[in-house]
């Protein structure tokens, strides 16, 4: 099945270099691959994988591994965003 990952900030610097324009790649997954399989391999820290959308629908950290995508889903992930 098809589905979009998105990394926003700096977090772009994670994909590979021919996707950080777009901010986003478009993966082959197996179906039942969860959220956090499809996070893992692109060796982001942790700390840094904050805000977890699928759909634009918040994923908490404890339902990342049992949080099953769809085709057609879009996983976005953002840092940590400070300012003033």
């Amino acid at each position: 099945m098809k589905i979009t990952f998105k990394l926003f900030a700096t977090l772009t610097d994670y994909l590979p270099h021919e996707a950080r324009r777009a901010n986003q790649v478009d993966l082959d997954v197996a179906p039942g691959t969860t959220v956090q399989q499809v996070i893992d391999p692109y060796g982001m820290p942790p700390k840094l994988v904050h805000l977890v959308l699928v759909n634009g629908r918040f994923v908490p950290p404890e339902q990342r591994a049992g949080t099953a995508l769809a085709d057609g889903d879009v996983l976005a992930v953002w840092p940590p965003i400070a300012g003033g």
